[in-house]
């Protein structure tokens, strides 16, 4: 599903001025794919500012060493965030997902662009351009940053490896072929370093961190002859280990390390609420069809959504989701 860039590349040629945006909060892909367009688009010598909804989390500020992420409401106006000739909505292709930026860009005469790797998607009266098997969004930008003819800097190519790697659990999900591998080689090339943007996402955890994994590992359930595995992280779980809510990210992913387990969920309060679920999953189990059942989405392996709360009737109706879509 290679996607045509001559019409991205037309539309970035025509044009001075960009926003950049990416899905509440946004994860090393999201941040590595803004940061990568930013190098892109600065380097044909147009203008360009990235708007969020989000803050970037502490742990992933590094791939944003020039802090040129901003946040809408905080850093950026809404008429600032207005101005420009074309707004891009890089990895996600749903408004759910741009909270009070889609509130914003809902209000524009600029060209709107999505480029993005999911499956699940609204329309947004923009131009899509999607490629479901690519692994990351990142790979998309590398794609593009070749069909522009522009040279990656080591900055770029930093982001674009941070983005490939952690959408494919550091090459581990079965979404890694040769491609990708060829791919993060020219990365490597290109400046980025494996040894130190390993230690970055991986090696930097507060205490605090370990503690509400430790508490959210301690409640893990097993279901359905234990083809099934999920835990749940309460809001007051914070207060009490010291952590923060993007601590819980990746948390689902240690229920799938259990033998025998198929699929996996991990049900998150929020300060308002509702519950933020995400799902995970081996290659023959969809968990973006219950993602979707829920008004999210995802991809095959990995979905989320946002479920109203209370937490225990949130998990019933995941539970009742997933039964059915493991067939039992």
């Amino acid at each position: 599903m290679q996607i045509n860039w001559a019409p991205v590349c037309e539309i970035i040629r025509n044009h001075r001025r960009f926003v950049l945006t990416t899905h509440v909060r946004p994860d090393a892909d999201a941040l590595g794919s803004e940061i990568a367009m930013l190098g892109m688009l600065e380097a044909l010598g147009k203008e360009v500012r990235i708007v969020n909804a989000s803050p970037v989390p502490p742990r992933l500020a590094f791939i944003d060493p020039r802090q040129r992420i901003g946040q809408l409401g905080v850093s950026v106006s809404d008429e600032e965030a207005l101005a420009t000739d074309v707004h891009m909505i890089l990895d996600t292709s749903a408004w759910g997902q741009l909270a009070e930026v889609g509130r914003v860009f809902k209000k524009t005469a600029a060209v709107k662009v999505v480029i993005d790797h999911h499956f699940s998607s609204e329309e947004l009266g923009a131009f899509d351009f999607k490629d479901t098997e690519a692994e990351a969004t990142g790979t998309l930008m590398y794609q593009l940053a070749r069909a522009l003819g522009v040279a990656i800097s080591p900055e770029m190519a930093a982001a674009m490896y941070c983005a490939i790697a952690t959408d494919t659990g550091w090459f581990r999900f079965p979404s890694t072929t040769s491609q990708t591998m060829r791919t993060i080689a020219d990365l490597i090339d290109l400046g980025a370093q494996p040894p130190v943007l390993y230690s970055q996402l991986y090696e930097q955890y507060a205490l605090s961190r370990l503690k509400l994994a430790s508490r959210a590992m301690s409640r893990i359930r097993m279901e359905f002859d234990g083809r099934l595995a999920h835990t749940y992280v309460r809001q007051d779980d914070y207060a009490e280990t010291g952590a923060q809510p993007p601590d819980t990210e990746d948390l689902v992913n240690e229920c799938l390390t259990i033998s025998g387990v198929e699929a996996a969920f991990i049900c998150i309060e929020q300060n308002n609420g509702c519950i933020k679920t995400s799902f995970r999953s081996r290659l023959h189990i969809d968990v973006s069809r219950v993602a979707e059942q829920f008004r999210g989405g995802g991809h095959k392996q990995a979905a989320g959504a946002i479920l109203p709360g209370p937490l225990a009737d949130a998990q019933a109706k995941v539970l009742s989701a997933i039964k059915t879509q493991l067939g039992w």
